[in-house]
C-alpha cells in the first residue's frame, strides 16, 4: 500500500519545548520508531510541518544586524525542509538499515491572485504575550493573531495548486526509494504567465493541504495525517468534548474544528477521501501502525451509500 504521512509540526518541536537541535533530534527519534513497522511493509512518502522551525528562522533573521532585510519566508521554509529532511534521513537510514532514502527539497506552486495574500492566518513560531506580540507587530511589522494559549504570528496561506517535483518523487518511489519531501507544504512559488518563470511567495502553504495534493497525484491509497491527540474531537477541551473515530467527509465538514489546528487536517483528509475514493486517518504520532490498521484514530471513509 502507498501511504503518504503528514508530520504535524508539533511531532518534531512539541509546544514549550525549546528550540535546540538536541531537542528536536530526540523528537525525530521518536518519529522514526513510530514509522519504521509501517515502512517495512508499505511504500512511504513523508511530509512534515515546520510552523515552529520557520518561526525560529524568522525570529533570527530578522534580528541579525549584518543582514539589510530579513530573509523571505520561502527561502526559510526552504532551510526547514532541509534541516527537517536531513534529521529524518539520517535516523530513518539506522532503524531501516538497507532502504533507499531521499530527502527532496520541493517547490508548491500557488496562484499570485489568492485571496490568502490579502489575509494571513497560518500561525507560524512560538506563543508570546500579548504586550509581546503588539510590539513586535509595531516594530518588525508582523500580522498577529490569537491561539488557544497565546498570541503568534501569522503569515499568508494560499492553496496548494501543484507539487512541482511530482513525478521525480514518483520516480523515486518506483525504485523502492522512501522518500521525504514538501516539508512545510513546499516552498511557494508563483509562475509567470508568459514565461513560467517562478517565483518565491511571501508565505507559507499549509502542509496537511500539501500533503493531500500530493497523495492524489501520487495515486496513493491512503493518508496519514499525525498529529499530538489520538482521534479528532469534536469540542476539544470544552467539558463537551466528544471523540470522533469514524466519518465520511461530509460528516466531517458538518463539524466545526480550530481553523489554527484541526480544521486544515479534518479538510485536507476530506478532500482526498472525496478525490480519490482512498482512506484517510488522523491520529497520534506513536499510534501510526494502529491507525493504518484501523485500531486507533479517526478514520475517513468514502460515503458509499453516495457511490
Amino acid at each position: 500500500m502507498r501511504i503518504v504521512v503528514a508530520l504535524g509540526g508539533n511531532a518534531l518541536l512539541h509546544r514549550g519545548e525549546r528550540p535546540d537541535a538536541a531537542v528536536q533530534q530526540a523528537n525525530i527519534d521518536r518519529v522514526a520508531t513510530a514509522l519504521a513497522a509501517l515502512a517495512h511493509d508499505h511504500e512511504l512518502v513523508l511530509t512534515h510541518g515546520n510552523g515552529p522551525q520557520i518561526g525560529l528562522l524568522a525570529v533570527e533573521s530578522a534580528a541579525d544586524p549584518a543582514l539589510s532585510a530579513p530573509y523571505p519566508l520561502h527561502l526559510l521554509g526552504a532551510q526547514t525542509q532541509g534541516m527537517i529532511g536531513s534529521l529524518l534521513a539520517r535516523t530513518l537510514h539506522d532503524v531501516l538499515p538497507g532502504r533507499h532514502i531521499a530527502a527532496l527539497v520541493t517547490h508548491t506552486l500557488v496562484r499570485p491572485d489568492d485571496p490568502a495574500f490579502a489575509r494571513p492566518a497560518k500561525f507560524v513560531g512560538q506563543v508570546y504575550s500579548r504586550d509581546v506580540a503588539r510590539s513586535l507587530a509595531r516594530t518588525r511589522g508582523w500580522h498577529i493573531a490569537q491561539d488557544a494559549t497565546g498570541w503568534r504570528r501569522v503569515v499568508p496561506s494560499p492553496a496548494p495548486e501543484r507539487i512541482l517535483e511530482t513525478d521525480t518523487v514518483h520516480e523515486l518511489l518506483n525504485s523502492g526509494t522512501l522518500v521525504i519531501c514538501a516539508g512545510g507544504g513546499g516552498v511557494p512559488v508563483t509562475a509567470d504567465h508568459d514565461t513560467g518563470a517562478l517565483t518565491g511567495a511571501e508565505a507559507v502553504v499549509d502542509k496537511d493541504l500539501a500533503a493531500a495534493l500530493l497523495a492524489e497525484d501520487l495515486k496513493a491509497d491512503f493518508l496519514l495525517i499525525l498529529t499530538d491527540v489520538p482521534c479528532v474531537y469534536e469540542g476539544y477541551g470544552t467539558p463537551a468534548q466528544s471523540p470522533v473515530l469514524d466519518a465520511t467527509p461530509a460528516e466531517l465538514r458538518r463539524r466545526t474544528f480550530p481553523a489554527g489546528s484541526m480544521g486544515p487536517k479534518a479538510e485536507a483528509a476530506a478532500r482526498f477521501v472525496e478525490r480519490t475514493g482512498g482512506l484517510a486517518a488522523i491520529g497520534a504520532l506513536d499510534a501510526a501502525y494502529e491507525i493504518v490498521h484501523g485500531r486507533s484514530g479517526t478514520l475517513v471513509r468514502p460515503d458509499l451509500a453516495a457511490g
